[in-house]
């Protein structure tokens, strides 16, 4: 069953509170066929004694989850439409009886789903897993960018972790679960090649963002971001930028010092609209990056290929994508 908020996106409260409320949004689950774009076992089958019930906070670690796992998982992902404001996720008694029930839990942290923190709380289990990707990266509480996602380094971190824990739970089948994650590890290779080669053949290449979402894979390719981070700080957190700040940013399209624009397509106002025309009207080919994995149709590692073949048809071609 898919449960997913029917309302647009908009400005966020600052970081470490934004999680955890805006009135109105509706509760987002779907189980890992519907809301991952992977195959899972069906929702029926979640109370086999053979089967592991998990949930994916974002629906781009259920994905993943729902790879290594495979036929010995359920997987349901809460954050998974991309239509709307993860950040503004309102949690809902089934949820919270969902959570209850999980077996393994996999959530981003660094303040990015604190909603999940509470459910746990209300519902204690001493033997429920927990992946913390924070903690795996070990990254401190202040880290500034939450979308960890983003970071070539994390999947495959992560992914050895959620199969350490599959093997925890279910011993027998800890063999199936490391050649899942070895063939996950080779599908990242056609990923990994298209960063590189961008970054070889393309020196140089400048970018401006709204918000921090696709920082570490921009960084990932040799791209270097223009827009202060205070700017995209401010926006991340709902704060309005400076006039200043403003000009700056118009200034790099109006120059033609970026050669390409990433904005958040899943949040938007009329800030973050004026300055995508901004970016049009001088001709700077914009690509819009998301926070939670675009379904149906993607699993994490062509979400990721998408968005780096999306860049360099911008850089190369001139060509936008605004939508995946």
């Amino acid at each position: 069953m898919v449960f997913t908020a029917g309302r647009p996106a908009a400005r966020r409260s600052p970081r470490r509170r934004k999680a955890l409320v805006l009135a109105g949004a509706a509760a987002a689950l779907a189980v890992a066929a519907a809301g991952c774009g992977t195959s899972a076992t069906p929702a029926a089958s979640a109370k086999s004694t053979t089967v592991i019930n998990a949930i994916g906070a974002e629906n781009e670690y259920a994905n993943v989850l729902a790879q290594i796992g495979g036929k010995y998982v359920h997987v349901s992902s809460i954050l998974n439409n991309p239509a709307t404001d993860p950040h503004t996720y309102e949690s809902s008694p089934s949820v919270a009886q969902e959570v209850s029930s999980a077996q393994l839990i996999v959530q981003n942290g660094v303040g990015y789903d604190t909603f999940m923190n509470k459910m746990e709380s209300a519902s204690p289990n001493a033997s429920r897993k927990l992946i913390v990707v924070q903690h795996v990266l070990g990254l401190p509480d202040s880290t500034a960018n939450p979308h960890l996602w983003y970071d070539p380094k994390t999947m495959p971190a992560v992914a050895k972790a959620m199969a350490a824990e599959l093997s925890a739970l279910q011993p027998a089948h800890k063999t199936y679960f490391q050649a899942n994650l070895k063939a996950f590890d080779a599908s990242l290779a056609p990923l990994n090649s298209a960063i590189a080669q961008f970054k070889a053949k393309y020196p140089g290449t400048t970018a401006a963002t709204t918000e921090p979402v696709a920082d570490y894979l921009l960084q990932a390719m040799g791209i270097k971001n223009l827009t202060p981070f205070s700017f995209q700080a401010d926006i991340m957190n709902g704060v309005d930028p400076s006039p200043q700040d403003i000009s700056l940013e118009n200034g790099f399209f109006a120059q033609h010092t970026a050669k390409v624009f990433a904005y958040n397509q899943q949040v938007v106002d009329a800030l973050t609209t004026s300055i995508r025309q901004a970016a049009q009207r001088a001709g700077i080919p914009v690509v819009g990056v998301y926070e939670t994995m675009p379904t149906p149709g993607y699993r994490y590692q062509s979400w990721m290929l998408a968005e780096v073949h999306a860049i360099q048809k911008a850089v190369v071609s001139k060509i936008s994508t605004q939508r995946l």
